[in-house]
């Protein structure tokens, strides 16, 4: 790892067309036609290495692009009782924001991802037993946000995988040497990155280089894992210039990968770049479908995004999504080796695919909800016995937690009473009381998810007792887990957080921390407190 501290990048290269011919020899190279730049949303910028607690000027307008989604309805649970969604175990947009708050400026408000705000830490969901893939555990709190609602906290574990018991990987590196990878924390973290991770590699993995400006080329063909010095002397090799054939550079990764395919191991891509795609396909849309016809090949691809500026999330995410793999945003080493390192596992390693669940909440004792988060990750109801439908991924070791809010039958809600509510509509003054086969329950949860060496889908699920327990007397992950989610609610204006200010945020997620080994959830306090003075001087 020392190694990895002291790699530079090598002297920025010419245009291919002046190198010296031993040069340009040292590349096998696809040259991709070119195409108009496409042109992502104007939004504006942090101020790079600005003092952590300094009000930067707003720098000029550049070409960052995030997907916008309108945050989830609320829903009448007399209209509809049931909610399907896919998990997601993406962190991208936790990171993503602390680059921003670390650079003097809030985030826009379609950069933070709530369920992405949550699932950046980890929790102590307790183990599955009896050789399942997964665990599920709920609770019930009672909602620092809106008096008399509930929060209902799932909390889905995966089973735990030492990295020395992972099988035998067959890993492509797909790296953007682009001009506009040419800006410090971009292809200099990138090439960190890459080390760290094959710094933990084994005799018995595969790694593959390859690189993609203006044409696409393998800097190392595959590898084995523990020639380190091998692929270190590779990354020195590495440097900025040219346009952006990302289109050419998949289809060469998922080749390589086809060519070293590991029938009962890891087979995956990782590309890291800052999305800046510029030659051939070019829009997100048809990269998306590019990904997703190779779904089904064994190959998955995950996205590592870098840098600010023209960075485009939107295509980062959505890849992963499509290419069943994880997207993480990397803004600091320490990020890259929380990725792919302590979390080699869970990040390599998947245990169930298409792990969908369904909530149906009971209209006798459940008056309104909503799903905090995953609004691009909603299904329809009939889309989760459906096996066709494509959900998220969880990997060895991995916890995902979703909340909802709800407000049970008789207290006031947020949406205005039915004039012509029936005695027996739940949405009338006084509900009736719980049918015998819902009696004493909120909610029953199910999961249906196929194993990760199985097409055939299996399912489990469990009930939610009608009982919950005050704020303060519930479980320090449940509680840090609602801190997460009111601090992104609160960096996207709010609307849900009630009385719940920035200060009390603070506080909620400080007096939550526990253990917290790494500074992660002090660290999320702190920007907590960067985001309230941020957001004070505007």
């Amino acid at each position: 790892m020392q190694r990895c501290e002291q790699i530079r990048l090598a002297p920025r290269r010419v245009p291919e067309a002046s190198l010296p011919v031993h040069r340009a020899q040292a590349m096998t190279s696809t040259t991709a036609p070119a195409v108009l730049e496409f042109a992502p949303a104007v939004l504006s910028q942090p101020k790079r290495n600005a003092a952590p607690d300094a009000i930067a000027p707003l720098p000029p307008a550049q070409r960052e692009r995030y997907a916008h989604y309108a945050p989830n309805p609320v829903h009448s649970t007399a209209q509809q009782p049931v909610s399907t969604f896919s998990i997601d175990v993406d962190t991208g947009s936790y990171a993503n924001v602390r680059r921003y708050l670390n650079g003097g400026h809030l985030p826009p408000a379609d950069a933070v991802r709530l369920e992405e705000m949550v699932n950046y830490f980890s929790y102590d969901w307790a183990q599955p037993r009896d050789g399942q893939p997964f665990a599920v555990h709920s609770a019930v709190v009672d909602s620092p946000w809106q008096k008399h609602a509930k929060l209902l906290r799932i909390g889905i574990k995966a089973a735990e995988m030492q990295a020395g018991a992972l099988p035998p990987a067959n890993l492509v590196f797909l790296i953007d040497t682009s001009g506009s990878m040419d800006q410090p924390g971009k292809l200099d973290l990138a090439q960190k990155t890459v080390c760290y991770f094959a710094a933990h590699l084994r005799a018995q993995d595969t790694l593959t280089l390859i690189t993609y400006a203006g044409s696409v080329g393998t800097l190392l063909p595959a590898t084995a894992g523990d020639r380190f010095d091998a692929i270190y002397s590779a990354l020195q090799q590495l440097s900025a210039y040219g346009s952006t054939a990302g289109e050419s550079a998949i289809r060469m990764a998922y080749d390589s990968a086809e060519k070293h395919f590991k029938p009962k191991g890891i087979n995956r891509i990782l590309l890291a770049t800052d999305g800046d795609f510029n030659v051939g396909i070019s829009d997100t849309q048809a990269l998306k479908s590019l990904v997703a016809d190779k779904r089904n090949s064994g190959i998955s691809l995950s996205t590592l995004g870098f840098g600010q500026g023209n960075y485009n999330d939107e295509l980062m995410e959505q890849m992963a999504d499509v290419g069943d793999g994880n997207y993480s945003y990397i803004d600091q080493p320490a990020e890259a080796r929380k990725v792919l390192v302590r979390q080699l596992s869970s990040t390599l390693a998947t245990v169930a695919h298409d792990v969908k669940v369904q909530v149906e909440f009971n209209p006798a004792t459940v008056k309104e909800y909503r799903l905090v988060g995953y609004e691009n990750r909603t299904l329809r109801q009939e889309d989760f016995n459906n096996d066709r439908v494509d959900a998220g991924d969880i990997g060895a070791g991995h916890s995902v937690t979703a909340l909802y809010e709800f407000i049970p039958q008789g207290a006031p809600g947020w949406l205005e009473p039915r004039r012509y509510a029936t005695p027996h509509s739940p949405t009338a003054p006084k509900a009736e009381a719980a049918q015998p086969n819902g009696a004493g329950e909120y909610a029953f949860i199910q999961l249906r998810y196929k194993p990760a060496r199985g097409q055939s889908s299996a399912s489990m699920s469990a009930p939610v007792a009608q009982r919950a327990v005050a704020l303060d007397g519930a479980d320090a992950d449940t509680r840090f887990a609602i801190a997460a989610a009111a601090f992104g609610q609160a960096l996207k204006g709010g609307q849900y957080n009630g009385s719940m200010d920035w200060a009390a945020i603070a506080r909620l997620a400080e007096s939550a921390r526990g253990a917290d080994p790494y500074g992660e959830r002090q660290g999320m306090v702190e920007l907590v407190r960067k985001a309230a003075a941020l957001s004070a001087a505007r």
